[in-house]
């Protein structure tokens, strides 16, 4: 006899991994839930442990705000064969009609609207996404969000760093890079229509106070011999206090909604050392100094009021 509660259930990675990105959860957050590591959970999601603790799913299905039947793995039996080819049957026919119809609806539109004008140049929008603060002496994180109204054989991200201020690595890697003038330039062939850039700067120790801290950049497209630019736009102001740049609000805390939009990008931008170990770390503690004299982030216990 079974017991009614096995120790180990089998769990389906694939629907794990799905429900997690609908619902924009991260893997930490999820971790943190079920009381194990981020890689533990990515293990769950890639199959690489096919059964866990019972214990364990429940708190993950509690974790993705689901039922745990729906994160259990579903055998595959087929009880009745001709009722199977039955449904399989009804399917491909409705697929076959639905695929007609959209043939023919498409067919309809292209003869009804007038044409896209031949020579229209497609609309190419950048942003840059700044954050609050640059402490001298550290490393900041730049993200650049890039999209064209229709694919593109190429375009070309570029970018100004103002004076002493160095690019240490980015992703996708830069194409080109003059240290002497702060330019650095990405070279995309047949890019998506949405594409992001995500590069870390170092911030030099000694500002004057009248220095210009202008990032400037454009993004240049060549579409059907036709020239096409925009100027990238930044957004956000940034200043220089000595604050670490996942500090929105500046109050020597790494809080949990900053944390969870700093593992957002640590999966976006995975090739990128961001110092994770130490941001966690400060998360953790519950707050953090900056060490003038090594130009470094400490974590410390906050100060009861």
């Amino acid at each position: 006899m079974e017991p009614l509660n096995p120790p180990a259930v089998a769990i389906d990675g694939n629907v794990i991994r799905r429900i997690r990105e609908e619902k924009r959860l991260t893997q930490l957050y999820i971790a943190k839930v079920v009381g194990v590591t981020t890689d533990t959970v990515s293990r769950w999601e890639n199959n690489r442990y096919p059964t866990i603790l019972r214990d364990n799913a429940l708190k993950l299905a509690e974790g993705l705000e689901v039922d745990l039947a729906e994160i259990l793995k579903k055998e595959e039996v087929a009880d009745n064969p001709d009722a199977e080819m039955s449904r399989k049957s009804k399917k491909q026919n409705w697929i076959y009609f639905l695929l007609l119809f959209g043939v023919t609806l498409a067919a309809l539109v292209f003869l009804l609207l007038p044409p896209d004008p031949p020579s229209a140049v497609p609309v190419l929008q950048a942003k840059r996404f700044l954050p609050p603060f640059a402490a001298p002496g550290s490393r900041i994180l730049i993200q650049v969000k890039l999209s064209a109204e229709k694919p593109l054989r190429g375009m070309i991200l570029k970018e100004t760093f103002p004076p002493r201020w160095h690019l240490i690595e980015s992703e996708p890697v830069v194409s080109h890079l003059d240290a002497d003038t702060g330019v650095a330039r990405w070279i995309f062939r047949k890019p998506l229509l949405k594409t992001a850039v995500y590069y870390i700067l170092e911030v030099p120790e000694v500002i004057e106070p009248d220095s210009d801290l202008t990032i400037s950049g454009e993004l240049i497209a060549n579409p059907e011999g036709q020239r096409s630019s925009a100027l990238v736009q930044s957004v956000g102001t940034m200043q220089l206090e000595p604050f670490h740049w996942t500090d929105k609000n500046g109050d020597w805390i790494i809080d949990d909604l900053e944390i969870l939009e700093l593992s957002d990008l640590t999966e976006e931008a995975q090739s990128l050392n961001l110092d994770w170990d130490l941001i966690e770390m400060i998360w953790e503690t519950g707050a953090y100094r900056w060490d003038n004299g090594t130009k470094n982030f400490t974590p410390v216990q906050p100060v009861s009021e």
